[in-house]
């Protein structure tokens, strides 16, 4: 009887041992099919839910993405920095994965804490990016925000069309160029020409600069025909307005369709900016997220962005792969002397209220 209660009590640990390993090797199974696809070879699937400009984003670039790593890209456009800032402020966080805001935007949501810290170890082509772009005020460390691309704010004209060259924003305002103008549908870039145009800062809130400010803006709408911050570069191209107030790469894009285009860096100071990709709270695919802007820092991938939209890239890696013919162009990599006259927008706090003000006023 005691040897067979001993081999019954023996039989019994075998199977709890053997139960044990399965456990411990469906665990370990488990654990293994959520590491990256880097780690184990497996596509992790899933999707992300990236949001951006309007032609800012190749198609290509994301067909590559979904094909190499399994992950599905939902893709939206926005028209604005206001206009994210009102979504995720209406109850959007949940709702996205990945967006791209400019650097004052990023100061914005960072401060009202609504942005996820992002995790470089998932992120290893962060070391392609170059320093002079990184460790922002709007973002020191770059805890929550990664630089995609920069660029400039500048004019184009038609030489055919106007009458005498054009050197900075102050020639806008002459008669000749009354419904003839495209500009950025933006209330920062306007407000702040305006603000430089008075020999102040584009982030001046003083009451009496932005009272002047807002007659200029008044004085400068007869000669608007078209607000555009998508493609500014298309009425430019088709002859449909004499000038405009546009993004650096949409002017030379315009240029190289058209060439009676001329590009100018305006004598009183230009808008500089970096846009940056950002991961808001309670993105629902974060890790999603940061493959994705590992894939998009990857030189190869870089310089894809800047072949089919020209603008600054801050990134070594896709530099190294960029023809001279954009790396040479002023209109999207400014001379320095340029450059030292340019400013980046900051968060300018309670005084978005007055901006908000003016421009609708401006618009109305």
């Amino acid at each position: 009887m005691g040897v067979m209660i001993r081999s019954y009590q023996l039989k019994r640990q075998h199977r709890l041992w053997a139960a044990l390993i399965v456990g411990i090797s469906f665990l370990l199974l488990s654990a293994c099919s959520q590491t990256p696809a880097a780690t184990n070879g497996q596509k992790p699937g899933g999707e992300v839910v990236f949001s951006n400009w309007s032609d800012f984003t190749p198609e290509t670039m994301l067909k590559n993405f979904e094909q190499e790593t399994g992950i599905k890209v939902k893709f939206s456009t926005f028209s604005s920095n206001e206009e994210v800032l009102a979504k995720l402020s209406a109850g959007g966080l949940g709702n996205y994965d990945l967006i791209v805001v400019s650097d004052y935007t990023v100061d914005i949501l960072r401060k009202q804490g609504i942005l996820e810290e992002i995790d470089k170890t998932n992120i290893p082509n962060f070391k392609n990016l170059i320093p002079s772009f990184l460790d922002q005020a709007f973002d020191p460390g770059n805890k929550y925000s990664i630089p995609y691309m920069a660029g400039n704010v500048i004019i184009a004209y038609n030489k055919n069309t106007v009458k005498k060259p054009i050197t900075g924003y102050a020639d806008l305002w002459d008669p000749e160029f009354v419904n003839n103008l495209v500009v950025l549908d933006d209330q920062r870039t306007l407000i702040g020409i305006t603000n430089k145009m008075q020999g102040k800062s584009m982030n001046d809130t003083d009451p009496a600069v932005l009272k002047k400010s807002l007659d200029l803006l008044l004085a400068l709408k007869p000669n608007i025909k078209a607000f555009d911050s998508d493609s500014p570069k298309n009425m430019l191209i088709n002859g449909e307005v004499k000038a405009g107030i546009v993004w650096g790469a949409e002017a030379a894009l315009a240029r190289k369709d058209n060439p009676s285009i001329v590009t100018v860096n305006p004598k009183e100071g230009m808008q500089l900016w970096i846009d940056n990709l950002v991961i808001p709270k309670g993105a629902p695919h974060k890790q999603n997220a940061e493959a994705f802007i590992n894939f998009i820092l990857e030189g190869k991938n870089s310089a894809e962005l800047t072949k089919a939209f020209p603008y600054m890239l801050p990134n070594s890696a896709g530099l190294e792969l960029t023809d001279d013919s954009i790396k040479n162009d002023p209109a999207v990599y400014p001379p320095e002397e340029d450059r030292k006259k340019g400013e980046y927008f900051i968060d300018v706090g309670d005084a978005t209220t007055e901006l908000d003000r003016i421009w609708s006023r401006f618009k109305q």
